[in-house]
């Protein structure tokens, strides 16, 4: 009984899949943001635009549920990249950030200079490319303590939300 106990506690055995290098955006309040801010904690990433009128308000109810079942492990984070730089600035991302209950200092609507959005996006995350087309992934990734990917989530299917949640929790649990 004990093995299986402790056996439900334990962290998934997950793959890692790249890490990703340091990077500096511009948040939702308008100040610069370092990926040196998520040391230490595990986080979940998007890519979304905000004028979208398809899958990006439902991703994004999904992050704010996320956000909620995480609400008490103070070392996760939630951050959502821009593919549309040129039109999703601070000002616009803040109200968007507030539509969706975005809880201040942690969950994080980032924007930049296209060239480091498409780096991040596409040879980072492996996702696709930042090139105005405003086409992009809609799968979630989410990112260990010491910046590795340790998984996709595609935010379509069924289930894969609390799989999601399951394995944030899992590794945001483990000792540091």
């Amino acid at each position: 009984m004990l093995a299986a106990l402790t056996a439900c506690h334990r962290a998934p055995q997950l793959a890692t899949y790249g890490v990703i290098s340091p990077f500096q955006l511009t948040s939702q309040d308008g100040r610069e943001f370092t990926s040196h801010a998520l040391d230490g904690n595990v986080w979940v990433a998007d890519f979304f635009f905000t004028h979208c009128l398809g899958p990006c308000p439902r991703m994004e109810s999904q992050m704010r549920k996320i956000q909620m079942a995480v609400a008490s492990y103070s070392n996760v984070r939630l951050v959502s990249f821009t593919v549309d730089p040129s039109r999703d600035t601070p000002v616009v991302l803040a109200a968007y950030s507030k539509h969706f209950q975005a809880v201040t200092g942690r969950w994080f609507f980032l924007t930049g200079p296209q060239a480091t959005l498409q780096r991040l996006c596409r040879n980072e995350f492996l996702l696709g490319s930042v090139d105005g087309s405003l086409m992009h992934s809609t799968r979630f990734v989410l990112v260990d303590r010491r910046g590795r990917i340790r998984g996709y989530y595609e935010t379509a299917e069924k289930g894969t939300i609390g799989k999601l949640i399951s394995d944030v929790k899992a590794l945001a649990a483990e000792p540091s």
